[in-house]
């Protein structure tokens, strides 16, 4: 019997100081396979420090130093990869990272990605928009590419009202602006349709599937990111922006899907927990 592939992503909010908090004993005991980070805030050097030889270390770093970062590193070489995205005058660099891996001889796409947290009426919003579009036409591409695609990474948007605990007070907050939810629409929309959404606005769907909501179903959460401040860990009042996002032929081969949230708020090495999901390719 061949085991699942095991992919987690995580925003490592600095792996330096997650590793100093116990991130390097979560990895030794979860049997990844695959393992998506965002903000890595490191050198390829440390990461390949950090983690150690048994790992394939891909990493894009962000034009910015000590900002964004992100990186994949697996078991088994990647085939090929790319850090593009958008047109050449957008920067992308530290936000996007795709990989192609050869699982059980066919081609797996693993992108890890950090959008843009966003800012209302600033020039980080119209970053955040720029972004998703640029990610809205490339979801068709990858699709294209491999039947068998995954996104994952902190997505900086909750989709729907169970995606946020505290969403009537976040109505107006970058991360659940209606005009960003939107995009979630058509991505989760189906292919070939057009899809009216929350904003009025209306485009093609994409017909990728949204892993955590199709395993967890009409529930609250699960979410994988609570504030620093105040109690939000300890009362659960979270946010479930941390998405994998697969195509069709993938999300039906999922066989667990978990959020590893710490037993106590003193025992997080992130502000954000890894979502693990087991894949029975």
């Amino acid at each position: 019997m061949v085991s699942p592939l095991r992919v987690a992503s995580v925003n490592v909010n600095g792996i330096r100081a997650s590793y100093k908090k116990g991130m390097g004993d979560w990895l030794a005991d979860r049997n990844v396979d695959i393992l998506a980070m965002q903000e890595v805030r490191a050198t390829t050097e440390i990461l390949e420090d950090l983690l150690g030889p048994e790992w394939d270390i891909l990493h894009d770093a962000a034009t910015a130093k000590g900002r964004a970062g992100v990186a994949l590193a697996s078991r088994n070489k990647a085939s090929i990869h790319r850090v593009t995205l958008g047109d050449d005058e957008f920067d992308s660099a530290g936000r996007w990272l795709e990989a192609d891996y050869e699982v059980d001889g066919k081609v797996v796409t693993v992108v890890s990605t950090y959008v843009h947290s966003g800012v209302v009426d600033t020039p980080k919003q119209v970053e955040k928009y720029k972004f998703l579009d640029a990610m809205t036409a490339r979801m068709p591409e990858i699709a294209a590419h491999s039947e068998l695609a995954l996104i994952v990474g902190d997505l900086n948007v909750g989709h729907r009202e169970l995606d946020i605990k505290n969403w009537k007070g976040n109505r107006k907050s970058a991360g659940f602006l209606l005009e960003e939810r939107a995009y979630f629409d058509r991505f989760f929309g189906e292919a070939g349709t057009t899809v009216t959404g929350v904003d009025g606005s209306t485009g093609p769907g994409l017909g990728w599937v949204d892993v955590g909501r199709q395993w967890a179903g009409e529930v609250e959460g699960p979410y994988t990111w609570w504030s620093q401040r105040g109690q939000a860990f300890d009362t659960n009042t979270g946010w479930r922006i941390d998405y994998h996002l697969a195509t069709p032929a993938l999300a039906a081969t999922v066989k667990n899907y978990t959020v590893d949230r710490a037993s106590a708020w003193d025992t997080r090495w992130s502000d954000h927990a890894p979502v693990v999901v087991d894949y029975a390719i």
